[in-house]
């Protein structure tokens, strides 16, 4: 190819073909010149390609010759055509070529299942193995979603290769069943060790508790269970035999006059406990909450049963009944009745217990007048003006009060907003913090709301706004979604929780 011919061929065009640039260096506008532009732009298109075609002929040009080039001038006034012409065989013999090669390439890299590494199934793909599947889902939701099959995968290269950049194998890949197996281990180590590091377990505990051990590891964070692993077996027996002797000492004075408004009241809220889910409406489900929260009412006289507490046995029941049970997917349909006595007796003392100590702490939240409640709602006002100024004055300007709706966030620990698998998970943090039950959570109440800021701020009414409040889009949550919202609560708590004059006026 001569200099010439490359000059012309690869000429750098820096003004875009077809389109007038207008300025202090061009011409006004003229649809004449725009024409006479175009048909001289069209004839060095032409010129060029004619070049370039010459010069490459040769990349056209296959060992049958079957294939060839034809090019067609024309007129600057005609429609400018190229033909091609292909031989229909040879197209057939390359394409087949390609395929056959990009076959024995694939054979020669075959991707293997490492079927010792592949996990049993599991039914929700929107849970990880740290919440406890099918716990608390509504009715009717997501009914189409199919299993997913966590796969770990083994890659195997050619043998043959000698190259160092090409191993014979190649590791599993990091994926995220391998992380639960970390925690997993983790735990173990944890829990397993003489005397248990209760520090170091909260931390572990913080980011969620993989299922099979979170039941022991609540009894330990509550206390109930002692850290040294000599004195377990005796603590557990001792607690046990202590309740079942309070039930012999109490339960049968329900029918009293001085306790029987007391025991009416728990035997009507406890039907109405998550009626989605028929576990709870078994008979021997709702005797041994009234046993559980009769007893805890008799001996805490100072503020006795109020509702919403029932709500609170929940999270303990289900995961300490999932000790027994093998795959808690069935939890909430599973026929209590079918479980041996023994055990029954066990999940309803250990339930007694840790109920016991939650409520411990927040006493103040049952007592005469609930000042607890109405002190934690007025903080929670006070940090959402902060935080989120529009929400705070949007609400105002409507007519929504914080007690309205925060009065029950505060009661049931959100447990009315959030399905019961998002609110074990909520507890493993709650659990893991010093005061989680009482503190953290008007920090997780304010990250709950600024939620769902945008959604409110679209309602126009007082009505609109207080509906949303009480049935919020939550059903289809994860874990996930709790840890995202942790993370903002801690936040929060980091800003204001060693500055309490910042949330004052």
């Amino acid at each position: 190819m001569s200099s010439n011919t490359q000059q012309t061929l690869w000429k750098t065009e820096h003004s875009v073909p077809g389109r007038p640039v207008f300025g202090a260096q061009h011409s006004p506008f003229s649809k004449k010149a725009l024409v006479t532009n175009s048909v001289i732009s069209k004839k060095k298109e032409q010129e060029k390609f004619n070049d370039y075609s010459i010069n490459t002929d040769d990349a056209w040009e296959i060992d049958d010759g079957a294939m060839s080039l034809k090019l067609i001038d024309s007129d600057d006034n005609d429609d400018q055509s190229q033909i091609l012409n292909i031989s229909k065989q040879t197209v057939d013999e390359v394409a087949s070529r390609v395929i056959q090669q990009h076959k024995s390439k694939i054979q020669s890299n075959k991707i293997t299942l490492d079927a010792s590494a592949v996990r049993r199934p599991i039914i929700t793909s929107n849970l990880n193995s740290t919440t406890c599947p099918g716990i608390g889902r509504r009715i009717g939701d997501y009914p189409n979603i199919k299993p997913l099959v966590p796969i770990r995968y083994n890659n195997t290269i050619n043998n043959n290769s000698n190259s160092s950049s090409s191993p014979s194998t190649r590791s599993n890949f990091f994926t995220k069943p391998d992380i639960d197996i970390q925690k997993e281990i983790k735990f173990k180590q944890i829990i397993e060790q003489p005397n248990v590091d209760l520090n170091e377990l909260r931390k572990a505990s913080w980011n969620g508790i993989p299922k099979q051990y979170r039941a022991q590891a609540w009894k330990l964070l509550c206390g109930y269970l002692s850290s040294k692993i000599e004195r377990r077996e005796d603590t557990l027996t001792r607690k046990r035999e202590e309740y079942w002797s309070y039930v012999s000492q109490y339960y049968h004075t329900r029918t009293e006059i001085e306790h029987q408004d007391t025991f009416r009241q728990i035997h009507i809220d406890i039907p109405r406990m998550n009626p989605l889910m028929p576990i709870f409406q078994q008979t021997v489900v709702q005797e041994l909450f009234e046993r559980i929260l009769f007893i805890w009412a008799i001996r805490h006289p100072a503020s006795g049963y109020v509702q919403g507490i029932n709500d609170l046995v929940t999270p303990f029941f289900v995961v300490f009944l999932s000790e027994f049970i093998e795959n808690d997917i069935e939890i909430e349909n599973f026929d209590i009745s079918s479980l041996p006595e023994r055990n029954r007796k066990i999940v309803e003392a250990d339930s007694y217990w840790a109920t016991s100590h939650l409520l411990e702490g927040i006493q103040d939240n049952y007592t005469f007048a609930q000042p607890g409640i109405q002190y934690k709602v007025r903080t929670l006002e006070e940090l959402v003006k902060r935080i989120d100024e529009p929400l705070y004055r949007h609400l105002k300007d409507q007519h929504i009060e914080f007690l309205q709706f925060a009065f029950r966030w505060m009661n049931n620990l959100l447990m009315r907003e959030l399905p019961v698998r998002c609110t074990i998970r909520l507890w493993d943090t709650y659990l893991s913090e010093q005061n989680g039950f009482s503190q953290f959570h008007l920090y997780i109440c304010a990250a709950f709301l600024v939620r769902f800021s945008k959604d409110l701020l679209r309602e126009k009414d007082f009505q609109g706004i207080l509906l949303l409040l009480q049935n919020l889009p939550t059903h289809s949550w994860t874990s996930n979604d709790i840890s995202i919202l942790t993370a903002e609560a801690y936040q929060l708590k980091v800003m204001f929780a060693n500055a309490p004059k910042h949330l004052t006026s």
